[in-house]
């Protein structure tokens, strides 16, 4: 999840594809929010049943389904197929056409992969326990989301969100850990 004007990322899930990854991180995302949202997803349907959960009807919710065209060959093995068409569902609320996109989410996925080793297929800096991935994912949005300047908003997407009010060094995010209880470090 990414905010587009702020280009904050409130909360982020390791998981499946499923609905009780769906359910949580859907969950976790209103608990953080305290007004009503525009949300875009994907197809996938399991959204349909989280989302409706964890807002009810307060939230303008649409799903942008797309449409992909066949592999040309096998040639292209890690590359995905071209996408042909795009399909709007809008699914409850009113929805703002001008705001109906996967495409910050989907760079933001990209700026994570290409940020972190543990992202890169068929290299040694591949993480294999999924405790490695959910620390790695924590600490790069953390790092985005407080010490990172983003180069459109000249100011860190924490501080453009009005949660922030300096650029955080990495020793204030490391020493986060070092004011928190025993047992959250332990966890």
């Amino acid at each position: 999840m990414i905010d587009a004007q702020t280009k904050l990322v409130p909360c982020f899930h390791l998981g499946n594809r499923d609905a009780a990854s769906a359910r949580a991180f859907i969950e976790d995302l209103a608990f953080r929010l305290a007004n009503r949202i525009q949300l875009t997803t994907d197809g996938l349907r399991v959204y349909l049943d989280a989302v409706e959960g964890a807002f009810g009807s307060e939230i303008d919710y649409v799903m942008l389904v797309k449409i992909y065209g066949a592999d040309a060959s096998d040639d292209a093995k890690y590359s995905p197929a071209e996408c042909i068409d795009c399909q709007l569902v809008p699914v409850m609320g009113s929805p703002n056409p001008a705001h109906i996109s996967t495409s910050y989410v989907e760079r933001q996925n990209l700026t994570m992969r290409m940020s972190m080793r543990q992202f890169t297929r068929l290299t040694n800096g591949f993480s294999k326990k999924i405790e490695d991935h959910f620390f790695a994912l924590a600490i790069h949005y953390m790092h985005y989301n407080f010490c990172r300047v983003h180069k459109t908003l000249r100011v860190t997407p924490a501080m453009e969100a009005g949660i922030a009010d300096h650029i955080w060094s990495i020793e204030e995010m490391i020493g986060i850990l070092d004011s928190k209880p025993e047992s959250v470090n332990a966890a």
